[in-house]
């Protein structure tokens, strides 16, 4: 089994086109069927029907398909980690993080660290904790920032636990009582019985963690609007359609928007993860040290957005 065989199996099972896999992998279609034939020899089973001209995957083929990208994906970081060990002045970090996250603290570690490392290309994928976590396991990514608690643990990941973040209610600033700007008295859960939300998209953490408070607190939410990502729904509020519950760095330069506290008080945690079964690149392993000296420095002078707690590490 040849990684160049496994790459053409990939395109073949994506564009379920023999003539189209080969346009896309430059190659001669006769030489990448033979590849294809060889491949399936050597595993013993067909990876493809081609009845009628349609090409599909039999159960070998789909027992294949994310074995066979996790293979390609970490053949290439190895290539890459090979690349690095000329002091880091090139490679490759792909992180993935939450959108709370990349509208909030996460763009001034990153100056950070391509201020550090400038030969070092930066992939960011904004996405929730759940997809994230999918990518890390199909080797598409090779850190993520994740709110914890997942649902479920997973044995495949490595997790270390960085910040604390404070959710707050969201509500315009020029309906907030007596004030314009700053933060509102606290906001007991099933205040939130009479107020109409602005709802995340379902798979949302933030979704999951106001629902499963409200209905702690014995009520279902009543929707205003429902579906959006964070700046659509910060828009929302802002725009009067409802209130939303969201983390509190999020609210750092909307002077549009005001956040009060919750009672009781909802928190969740912010966890850096990657791979067990591979360890992290070099430059992976480098932005973790940025990352983490970046918090450190904003806890001593007392720059972290409010509501935002750095966890000690060990």
């Amino acid at each position: 089994m040849q990684l160049q065989q496994l790459a053409y199996f990939v395109a073949v099972a994506e564009t379920r086109h023999f003539t189209h896999a080969a346009e896309r992998m430059r190659v001669a279609q006769p030489s990448l069927s033979k590849q294809i034939k060889t491949l399936e020899a050597d595993l013993g089973a067909p990876l493809f029907s081609r009845a009628r001209g349609n090409v599909t995957l039999t159960p070998a083929g789909e027992a294949l398909l994310p074995l066979a990208r996790r293979m390609l994906a970490d053949a290439e970081t190895a290539r890459r980690e090979v690349a690095e060990l000329a002091g880091l002045r090139r490679g490759r970090v792909r992180l993935g993080a939450t959108p709370s996250l990349c509208a909030g603290l996460l763009a001034d570690a990153l100056a950070r660290f391509h201020h550090d490392y400038p030969g070092v290309e930066i992939q960011v994928e904004e996405g929730g904790s759940r997809d994230l976590v999918r990518a890390l396991a199909r080797g598409q990514l090779d850190l993520s920032l994740i709110i914890l608690p997942l649902q479920g643990d997973d044995p495949s990941l490595v997790t270390e636990e960085i910040l604390r973040e404070h959710l707050v209610v969201a509500a315009p600033a020029h309906l907030a009582t007596g004030q314009s700007t700053g933060r509102r008295p606290h906001v007991r859960i099933d205040e939130l019985r009479r107020r109409p939300l602005v709802m995340f998209r379902r798979g949302y953490d933030l979704r999951e963690a106001t629902l499963n408070a409200c209905r702690q607190a014995g009520f279902e939410p009543r929707f205003a609007v429902e579906g959006g990502e964070m700046d659509a729904v910060l828009r929302f509020v802002e725009a009067g359609l409802g209130v939303a519950v969201v983390p509190s760095m999020v609210l750092d330069g909307r002077p549009g928007l005001v956040g009060a506290p919750l009672l009781p008080g909802l928190r969740r945690t912010v966890a850096l993860a990657h791979r067990k079964d591979v360890e992290p690149t070099r430059a992976a392993q480098a932005f973790r040290a940025v990352l983490l000296a970046f918090l450190d420095e904003a806890t001593r002078e007392g720059t972290l957005p409010e509501g935002v707690e750095a966890l000690p590490q060990h």
